[in-house]
């Protein structure tokens, strides 16, 4: 958990949103130096060119103090993001036009890679906790957000819905989930994802799966049911990729 001092926590701060952007994906990418090269060119990669990650912070979907659960958390891409964000506060570089940062937040992130996690453990250390868990029967204890990116449609609707449901269930009042998913009203751009998922499957052992999707009305149909109120926006990043940033929020919110 971060924990920054009273006078940054205090202290009004401005600075250029572009730059204070590549400061964070610098320092985020960082920190992976000492597990390999590989993790540290995906972390630059992806941080840098995947437009949802900014748009977290700019939105301050992540409130300061949240629990945060990040299923199919990979190598710990997200909780290092807050991580840096919360030290881009500290030293001066929060731009005024953006949200409040994440402070003092601290992230369990799951995942079924064990290799993934560790570089995740090495990366982060005792900021963040990292679980050995199949989403789809982890026991999600309480939260202020739940995050689920890129990682939905690897399931079947029917336990999608599930997984929505149980996660839905750990929400502390005033809680959100967040889900990055594609929109399957995209035509060739959403087919294009499809087969990129389905490689990076193959590349993580996971074999040559099925990956799936749905349109807007169908996830909004789905949080609905489960007491939530939901917004969307276009995350789609790099060309030609098509995705959507769906927030489900609880009443009062």
């Amino acid at each position: 958990m971060h924990n920054p001092s009273p006078r940054a926590a205090e202290a009004t701060v401005d600075a250029d949103p572009d730059a204070t952007w590549r400061w964070i994906v610098a320092s985020a990418s960082a920190r992976y130096e000492g597990a390999d090269g590989h993790a540290v060119r995906f972390a630059r990669a992806k941080l840098g060119g995947d437009r949802v990650f900014r748009q977290v912070l700019e939105r301050g979907l992540i409130p300061a103090g949240a629990r945060v659960v990040d299923a199919g958390c990979g190598q710990g891409l997200f909780a290092s993001l807050l991580h840096a964000a919360a030290a881009a506060h500290d030293s001066g570089r929060w731009p005024a036009a953006w949200a409040p940062p994440p402070l003092r937040v601290h992230v369990t992130g799951i995942d079924t890679l064990e290799h993934d996690l560790g570089r995740a453990r090495s990366a982060l250390g005792g900021s963040a906790t990292f679980v050995h868990a199949d989403m789809r029967r982890f026991d999600y204890p309480p939260c202020d957000a739940i995050v689920f990116f890129d990682t939905l449609h690897y399931m079947e609707p029917a336990e999608q819905d599930a997984v929505l449901a149980r996660a839905r269930a750990a929400l502390n009042p005033r809680g959100a989930l967040l889900l990055r998913v594609h929109d399957a009203s995209a035509g060739l751009r959403f087919q294009f994802g499809k087969w990129i998922d389905r490689f990076t499957m193959l590349l993580h052992g996971g074999g040559f799966g099925r990956v799936g999707g749905r349109r807007l009305e169908g996830w909004k149909a789905s949080l609905e049911l489960l007491g939530l109120g939901v917004e969307s926006c276009r995350m789609n990043g790099r060309p030609p990729f098509a995705n959507l940033l769906i927030v489900g929020r609880l009443p009062g919110r």
